[in-house]
């Protein structure tokens, strides 16, 4: 069944909106059309000039899936679109051309697809579409299983202090997985894979126990990795207040440090949607700093 819109404006036609999406909770996709729409000024503002790449689960978060970046042939002509170079593209392309997020009626659009994941790069794009200068740093925090983001928490405390040292200001959110990700306003004193590689490696001298700054799994059980590579300008992060295809429909979640600092169990810092757009009620936008 396919259901013509209105929103803001343009028009969208939804469809299979009974379809559900996450089996385990009976999530379907008319509430995560919703929940996209009602978690949206706190959510477009993270999204707004970031060339957007997809995880979309068009058969729900059991089925196949795949990432997406180039904007879909049937993109709505309203949606903004920039073509940018991709070197070292893995299907061997030269340009993308990919869709920004700057508006509830695009989120909805991208919701319809079931594009459950939205992910993005620490950079955005200037009016005329060229690629502007990293503006954010992000360290992700991934739990080498026993760990858990209890161990993440109490990482990021260490790495609160470091980047205050430094004149940064972290902000802290969860993953919506197991980990979690700390990010600050960036002013390119330095190349940011550069910076977060070097605070990753002294803390992991200073707190050898806790920390791993490397990829390699054998080093990793019960120890955080800090990922310092997501500040490749061709990597992205799951953004704020996105969904997770999880069996529950958990969400990439901003955090109050008192929260961080007192957590001691992992289900602590799980939030699903219902969840989030409670906090939002309560608090705003956390992560209105980063």
């Amino acid at each position: 069944m396919k259901v013509p819109v209105k929103v803001d404006g343009r028009e969208l036609t939804l469809s299979n909106l009974d379809k559900v999406l996450y089996p385990e909770y009976g999530f379907t996709k008319a509430e995560v059309i919703d929940y996209y729409s009602r978690v949206a000024p706190v959510l477009v503002p993270h999204l707004q000039g970031r060339p957007l790449t997809v995880k979309r689960y068009p058969n729900g978060v059991d089925g196949a899936f795949f990432f997406e970046k180039n904007a879909p042939q049937h993109t709505p002509s309203w949606v903004r679109r920039v073509t940018l170079p991709v070197p070292g593209s893995t299907k061997n392309r030269e340009t993308i051309e990919f869709a920004i997020v700057e508006d509830l009626a695009t989120l909805a659009y991208y919701a319809n697809l079931a594009a459950l994941e939205l992910h993005v790069p620490q950079w955005r794009v200037s009016k005329d579409g060229e690629a502007l200068p990293p503006d954010l740093l992000v360290l992700d925090l991934d739990p080498g299983a026993p760990a858990t983001i209890v161990d993440c928490c109490r990482v990021a405390v260490h790495i609160r202090e470091v980047l205050a040292e430094d004149g940064l200001t972290a902000t802290p959110k969860t993953s919506g997985n197991k980990g979690m990700q700390l990010y600050a306003p960036w002013d390119n004193r330095v190349e940011p894979s550069d910076y977060a590689r070097s605070l990753a490696q002294r803390l992991e001298k200073e707190h050898p126990r806790q920390i791993v700054s490397v990829m390699t799994k054998k080093l990793r059980p019960g120890k955080v990795f800090i990922d310092w590579s997501q500040n490749n300008p061709a990597k992205t992060t799951v953004a704020p207040y996105s969904l997770r295809a999880r069996p529950r429909p958990t969400v990439s979640t901003p955090l109050l440090w008192e929260e961080v600092e007192a957590c001691e169990s992992p289900d602590e810092l799980v939030f699903t949607a219902a969840d989030v757009l409670a906090r939002v009620d309560d608090h705003g936008d956390l992560f209105a700093q980063a």
